[in-house]
């Protein structure tokens, strides 16, 4: 069995919000105020308009739950994931700086769903529940992410984006076409 391709059951699945961590050595001076400076950036950024990005008040200056060395956290709702991606991506320095998702599976979403800005570190996953009954939202107040109030498409609306560029792609050489099934 390969992955879903059942259009409600995946619209259903999408992630909504993301976390940032920003990962520092807790004993070099230079690294922490590295992480700090980019923490201080992410929140110019977010006033100033380029993206919802909500830095966590506290930064842990040591290992705390799975995560290593000095961290703090950078919560995103899926309508700015890939502004703040972006923005990181270039602006990171020799930071490392682990991003995965928000579900009801913690465990995984810190394992097999995570990805890495730069070096990897270990991470201490027996502390993480396996399962939750909630997904575990952040600033409701927002309307964001899982919060969000927006209209979404429907799945007409969907499929007749996705047949318009199939159409638009049939003359595009280099572009793989969808099956016929």
């Amino acid at each position: 069995m390969g992955p879903p391709t059942d259009l409600p059951a995946v619209i259903e699945s999408e992630i909504k919000e993301w976390h940032f961590h920003i990962y520092f050595h807790q004993n070099n001076a230079s690294e922490h105020q590295a992480a700090l400076e980019l923490r201080d950036a992410v929140l110019r950024l977010r006033r100033d308009g380029a993206f919802v990005a909500v830095p966590l008040w506290r930064v842990n200056t040591g290992p705390i739950g799975p995560h290593p060395v000095g961290s703090y956290e950078i919560w995103c709702p899926s309508e700015s994931f890939a502004s703040l991606f972006s923005y990181l991506c270039i602006n990171r320095g020799e930071l490392s700086i682990l991003v995965h998702p928000l579900t009801r599976e913690q465990r995984d979403d810190h394992d097999s769903r995570k990805a890495w800005i730069g070096p990897s570190y270990p991470l201490d996953l027996s502390v993480l529940p396996v399962k939750s009954d909630e997904i575990p939202f952040q600033y409701p107040s927002l309307k964001l992410g899982y919060s969000s109030t927006a209209p979404q498409l429907s799945l007409e609306a969907r499929r007749k984006i996705g047949a318009s560029i199939e159409s638009i792609l049939r003359s595009e050489k280099e572009a793989a076409k969808a099956p016929q099934d």
